[in-house]
């Protein structure tokens, strides 16, 4: 989830394995949810990892009140660890299972993967509903993908981003 406020730098919300990047809230290398410096992650992916970037740009006026429960959400949430490859699996499973779903929103996570990262920072700016956050895949958020938002948000389509080269 790409976090641009003002005048910070284009900023990326997220969660992963690595620990490449310095995370901009603390300062400090770490796994887990982190929030980068968009170009400098985007590069990493392309050079390092050999992945292609891509974005949907939110289709929302964007108040001073959503941005603040952004933030709150990333003071909140930054530094929470991945989860294991079997505990990833076991909450999303158990987000499509109705039986154990702990109802609409989970909003205290003691490990997140991407897709919950986005879904809770959603939720706590209002604009997502009805569904526990463990029950969203990173495919939810990709175009091809119908997002229900609320209150007449859309995403965009996807943006592919042109890294240059070395």
């Amino acid at each position: 989830m790409a976090v641009v406020i003002e005048d910070l730098p284009p900023l990326m919300w997220h969660a992963e394995l690595g620990r490449s990047l310095p995370d901009m809230w603390t300062g400090t290398h770490h796994r887990g949810v982190q929030l980068h410096d968009l170009r400098d992650a985007v590069l990493v992916w392309a050079r390092k990892y050999g992945q292609r970037a891509w974005l949907r740009q939110l289709d929302h006026p964007v108040t001073r009140e959503l941005e603040n429960a952004a933030l709150r959400t990333i003071a909140r949430l930054d530094g929470t660890p991945f989860p294991s490859t079997a505990r990833l699996a076991s909450r999303w499973a158990r987000g499509r299972i109705p039986a154990f779903r702990r109802g609409s929103r989970e909003l205290e996570l003691e490990s997140a993967y991407c897709a919950e990262v986005v879904a809770v920072t959603y939720e706590e700016m209002g604009l997502l509903h009805g569904r526990s956050p463990n029950w969203y895949d990173p495919g939810r958020f990709w175009s091809g993908d119908d997002l229900q938002l609320s209150h007449g948000a859309r995403l965009g389509e996807e943006i592919a981003v042109d890294v240059p080269a070395e």
